[in-house]
């Protein structure tokens, strides 16, 4: 909102650099984006008449126009706009003139033609936004004339504020000047009008107003001003306007402008004689009505908009936002019947958005206008048109916001903002901006909040007034003491474990989107039936993943396509799933997957096995099995307590192949919730055996269905203690292996703690640990 100090300055006797009064509406929560100092830098630009118009002869788009500066005699200027007409008075700044926006203006040749200064426009004097053509003026003024002293322009300074929906108030030149007179201490005062009223016909005679549905218009005044000659605004308040960023049209709607921008209330004037039946009612609308408004723009509406009628139903407005133009004012009106009522604010803010009409009005009315200063508005609105009034307004009445008091306790007070204010430091913050304080115990306030903040209603919303105006810089910034120490939760200790240990095994991490495009999910040979978004970021993912799989598939084939192969990485991320009975969001999990890309199920399952040592999980039984995505026969489930908590092994070749991927990848899945749930058991220290250790290798034929984790657990078993380190070093399938079995070939390494052992022994230990293979397996040992 754009506020000039010299209006102000009418309001509240502000001094002060105008630098100072920006700094200080900014602290007061009026941010000034914005100061720009107006009607400087106009000396030297004087009052000339067109003289004659002919075109340059070596240029289409300039004309050479000849003016008279006052003395008598012809000068000649090159010039760019075309809008002028012989005898029309325009700007002219003379040679050696330094323009508002610092050209220094000199004589000049332009393609064979001397320019002896230059004819202005309103946007180069900014008095205007008006760049198109060359500013025409009023035809009565003295030529020779400085232009500041014929205009009677003075140095002014306009404010650009940003202003947050919580401040109704400031949406007026009133409300700014009352906050600032408020933290400067000097008076403020509301402009006083004198109403004329005359004639003997009450303005209920003369019109008629009907409430239909009081709960979205809580007041509806009108009067009928008769006589109005419609015309021209005066110039100070046509530059007013045009200062505040808005575009004088007559003196009527012009008003109309400048009422709602001093005190905040939105009004309407009607050409009376063009309300059929002469009267007005307000009503919802019915669906499916329309109305031309005065942009020329149909509208139609729904049961949820609030409408203004003429006396026959026919809507002639838009309640708060904007007004027909069957009934806007012409040159030729006579009568005017204005209206300001007060809306329901989100009535006329849900229409407003729902049309996609913003207007000045309805920026003020969804915010909450002041109910009550509508009769100072109505009597400013006669007095500044020079109109009179027919007698007895017609006032009707709907259902209104109650406004009473809250208690406001000092304790409080000084707790919120860590100060130390007292009782009278803090009426003398309230008094001022029309939040009434009574002492009604020791420590405790009385607050009556004044009826042009709607926005407030508790005692937290008048404390927000008080360190509005003491100022949040002169309170003291302190760090709150907790007596807590933040720490990791278990989960979180948990996590960060499993991260260390996938990093530490050569594994990066990844972070893919958790969205993906319908048939990422089959592709990667999971259920398609995934949650689908209803507004998604993009079209192409509107899919939420069920698994961490797709995302990481994607980035290995990424790596691969850039002659990066081998990739190893891992995610920790949420995953979701369909609702469970009875619920209506998704089933949301966090799960940590890796892919180890060129190599098999075999280093899948040691990536296991170091993750569990390192969590101290025991009891985690590996059970063959064919996760959805994962290879038919190279493949299992870790299963804990009867019930799955990931799935190890290797990628089916066909996902694989489905992303372009040539090598083997190995698959790790956990559910990091199910996981850490699992008992930690200890683990104590071995000590490191001093004598030398003895290998064997042993390579058993087993069928497909017999897990290699099972074979692994009974060499452990029949090895006994004696056995220092297992490992599964090859999977063969092929020549000299049957038909549905393949060989597991295990390096065991034995080693006793108080001696060296003998072949004997260790002999010993190999029987023992074929013959329970066998057994146990179906295995035969392989030469």
């Amino acid at each position: 909102m754009r506020v000039l100090l010299s209006w102000l300055r009418e309001l509240a006797p502000l001094d002060g650099d105008p630098a100072e009064l920006a700094e200080t509406m900014s602290d007061l929560g009026m941010t000034v984006e914005s100061l720009e100092r107006v009607g400087e830098g106009l000396g030297g630009i004087v009052v000339a008449r067109v003289l004659s118009l002919r075109p340059h002869p070596q240029a289409d788009r300039i004309q050479l126009v000849e003016v008279d500066r006052g003395d008598g005699e012809a000068l000649q200027i090159c010039c760019g706009a075309f809008n002028m007409r012989v005898g029309d008075l325009v700007p002219l700044a003379t040679l050696g003139t330094v323009m508002p926006g610092g050209l220094e203006i000199g004589r000049r040749k332009l393609r064979g033609e001397w320019s002896n200064g230059m004819l202005c426009s309103a946007a180069e004097l900014q008095l205007g936004s008006d760049a198109a053509g060359i500013l025409v003026l009023d035809g009565a003024l003295e030529v020779g004339a400085p232009l500041a002293e014929a205009l009677g322009i003075t140095a002014d300074v306009v404010f650009d504020l940003e202003i947050n929906p919580n401040r109704p108030d400031a949406m007026s030149v009133a409300g700014v000047a009352r906050d600032l007179a408020a933290r400067s201490g000097v008076p403020f005062t509301l402009p006083e009008p004198v109403l004329v009223e005359a004639g003997d016909t009450a303005t209920s005679a003369l019109a008629s107003v009907e409430i239909v549905d009081p709960d979205l218009c809580g007041r509806f005044v009108a009067r009928v001003l008769e006589g109005v000659s419609v015309g021209p605004s005066p110039r100070w308040l046509a530059d007013r306007l045009t200062l505040a960023g808005m575009r004088p049209i007559n003196n009527v709607v012009d008003v109309s402008n400048y009422v709602m921008l001093e005190l905040g209330q939105p009004n309407h004037p009607y050409d009376l004689a063009r309300v059929p039946g002469r009267g007005l009612r307000v009503r919802r609308a019915r669906p499916g009505e329309t109305m031309v408004t005065l942009d020329d723009v149909e509208r139609r509406f729904v049961g949820d908009d609030l409408l203004i009628c003429d006396a026959r139903d026919a809507p002639v407005g838009i309640a708060g936002i904007m007004g027909g133009a069957s009934s806007e004012i012409a040159p030729d009106t006579g009568s005017v019947l204005v209206e300001m009522a007060w809306f329901e604010p989100m009535a006329v803010a849900r229409t407003s958005k729902r049309l996609g009409l913003r207007t000045e009005a309805s920026a003020r009315f969804e915010r909450g206008c002041d109910p009550w200063v509508i009769d100072l508005a109505m009597a400013r609105f006669c007095q500044l048109l020079g109109a009179t009034a027919a007698p007895d307004p017609i006032d009707e009445r709907g259902v209104l916001p109650e406004r009473g008091h809250v208690t406001v306790r000092m304790a409080r007070v000084n707790a919120l903002l860590g100060a130390e204010l007292a009782e009278e430091q803090v009426a003398g913050y309230l008094d001022p901006i029309g939040f009434t304080t009574e002492r009604v115990a020791e420590g405790v306030l009385s607050v009556a909040l004044p009826s042009w903040r709607l926005d407030s209603s508790t005692e937290t919303d008048a404390i927000e007034e008080i360190a509005r105006h003491h100022g949040y810089a002169r309170i003291a910034a302190r760090v709150p003491r907790s007596t807590q120490a933040g720490s990791l939760t278990p989960f979180q200790r948990a996590r960060r474990l499993v991260r260390d240990v996938l990093t530490g095994l050569g594994l990066s991490e990844a972070m893919p989107l958790p969205f993906l495009a319908p048939g990422d999910l089959e592709r990667a040979g999971l259920d398609p039936a995934g949650v689908r978004l209803a507004n998604p970021l993009a079209a192409e993912e509107s899919v939420l993943r069920t698994s961490l799989l797709p995302g990481l598939l994607r980035a290995v084939a990424h790596n691969a396509n850039h002659r990066q192969p081998g990739a190893r990485l891992f995610e920790i991320g949420h995953v979701f799933g369909a609702p469970r009975p009875g619920e209506e969001l998704p089933d949301e999990r966090e799960r940590v997957g890796a892919v180890l890309a060129g190599a098999d199920a075999a280093e899948a399952k040691r990536a296991w096995d170091v993750l569990a040592a390192a969590l101290r999980v025991d009891g985690v039984e590996v059970r063959a099995a064919t996760p959805p995505g994962l290879h038919p026969t190279r493949s299992a489930e870790l299963v804990a307590g009867g019930a799955p908590i990931g799935e190890v092994g290797e990628i089916d070749p066909d996902v694989l192949a489905a992303h372009g991927i040539v090598e083997r990848v190995g698959w790790l899945g956990l559910d990091l919730g199910a996981l850490f749930a699992l008992a930690r058991g200890e683990r104590p220290y071995r000590p490191v055996s001093r004598f030398p250790s003895s290998d064997v290798d042993l390579a058993f034929v087993v069928p497909d269905t017999e897990p290699a984790a099972d074979v692994e657990a009974t060499l452990r078993a029949a090895a006994g203690e004696l056995l220092s380190a297992l490992r599964l070093f090859d999977v063969y399938r092929g020549a000299g292996v049957a038909e549905g079995a393949r060989s597991l070939a295990f390096s065991l390494r034995l080693q006793a703690l108080d001696c060296t052992l003998t072949d004997a022994e260790v002999g010993e230990v190999r029987a023992r640990c074929i013959g329970a293979v066998e057994t146990a397996h179906r295995a035969t040992l392989r030469g």
